[in-house]
């Protein structure tokens, strides 16, 4: 399956508000070239779907996390451009990080957690709206904070007695409010996928914009997100807008346009032994297809042992604990997860300098706009969380996948 892809990039200037519901929108004017490569709007019409499922409660699973990222205009460095996720150490030890921490992910930010004192792992994307800069705000700014806020609002969460479990949609909201009462971030917005995986192999989901997440299972794309778009090039995003600017756009007869939390999409999913999770910016989205994705995962779980082809079809290894723990994984470069999340963030950051082969962007680009002349992959920053599930237990029966 091939997934739709719009992203957003800004065509006029909009202004967004954190305080009223939408207005109507003004029509969009056909950008130039230069216009559609450089930034996305500020931007809401809620959506909520919801993908109901029951996860097996006799199998427990443990969630093997890896990132890996690049700057616009860095090169990819596989050895340096990677995060391997530890459950069990506090990596973060302040609620928000020094810009000195950050990763080198420019705009693009992520976060990886433990949810309070569970086995449930909380990870994100935030990808910050670049149209912030004309008006001389650094979008990494918010998108950073509010992905600090999200894990540390994970890691100190409790879970009280008769209390519902924290939700992907209620901690995307902790760490928009959060960012919203910081008073160092004055504006600015991104857009969010964030979701939650729980010991039971249950897996929540809230994406708000063209962030968004690939789920493979054995040799296919079991599901996948839709990008929440207003219009070509206009995702939707969490803002914060100065009161000076409402006042302008106001003025000026600018259209006033917000996005929150509630608004994002929701779904749930059952994960099984051997899935694959991909949550990614639209650094990775504009430049790879879904099928260049499991392209990418198939040759690599097969070439390792993780998957094995049987009887023309595909089976997942028993025990994958030998590929997913640094200590074990001698046949996969380092481990599987962070070998997936490089190999991903690789191909993505070469499709986006290629002039040549027209990747999702260009595709949408020449549909919506045939007259543009574009041509080849999207410059941008680029993230990638990967996460291999694994059951405790093993594999908990017969799966297999045809060719």
């Amino acid at each position: 399956m091939l997934s739709k892809i719009h992203n957003g990039v800004q065509f006029k200037p909009l202004i967004a508000c954190i305080q009223y519901q939408l207005r109507p929108m003004r029509p969009f004017i056909t950008p130039s070239r230069q216009q559609i490569h450089s930034i996305r709007a500020f931007s809401v019409q809620p959506i909520l779907r919801s993908q109901e499922a029951q996860a097996d409660s006799a199998h427990r699973f443990t969630y093997h996390v890896a990132a890996a990222f690049s700057a616009k205009y860095e090169r990819f460095d596989p050895t340096s451009n990677v995060f391997h996720f530890n459950p069990y150490n506090r990596i973060q030890t302040q609620k928000k990080r020094p810009k000195s921490k950050r990763p080198a992910s420019g705009q693009d930010a992520f976060f990886i957690s433990r949810v309070g004192d569970t086995n449930a792992v909380a990870f994100g994307i935030a990808d910050g709206v670049g149209g912030w800069e004309d008006s001389g705000v650094d979008p990494a700014d918010f998108s950073h904070s509010f992905c600090d806020y999200m894990a540390s609002a994970a890691y100190e969460h409790k879970s009280d007695p008769g209390e519902s479990p924290l939700t992907a949609r209620s901690l995307m909201q902790k760490g928009y409010v959060d960012v919203c009462k910081d008073r160092s971030i004055h504006a600015g917005g991104s857009t969010a996928a964030i979701a939650i995986a729980s010991e039971d192999g249950k897996l929540d989901v809230a994406n708000l914009g063209d962030s968004g997440f690939v789920h493979l299972r054995l040799n296919a794309v079991h599901s996948y997100s839709e990008p929440q778009t207003h219009a070509f090039n206009t995702p939707y995003q969490l803002s914060i807008v100065p009161a000076s600017m409402l006042a302008r756009a106001a003025a000026f007869g600018g259209a006033q346009l917000c996005d929150y939390p509630k608004d994002a999409d929701v779904t749930q999913h059952t994960l099984k032994h051997g899935d694959i999770l991909i949550f990614a910016s639209d650094g990775v989205w504009d430049n790879l297809f879904n099928q260049d994705i499991l392209r990418i995962a198939s040759r690599l779980m097969v070439g390792c042992g993780a998957w094995k082809a049987d009887n023309g079809g595909i089976l997942v290894a028993d025990n994958l604990k030998a590929y997913t723990q640094a200590e074990d994984s001698a046949q996969c470069s380092q481990t599987l997860q962070s070998a997936l999340a490089v190999k991903i963030a690789r191909a993505a950051k070469s499709a986006s300098t290629d002039q040549r082969a027209n990747g999702p962007f260009a595709k949408e680009v020449q549909k919506y706009y045939p007259h543009e002349n574009w041509h080849g992959g999207k410059i941008d920053d680029i993230c990638v969380i990967v996460v291999v599930v694994v059951s405790e237990d093993g594999k908990p029966g017969a799966i297999q996948s045809k060719l």
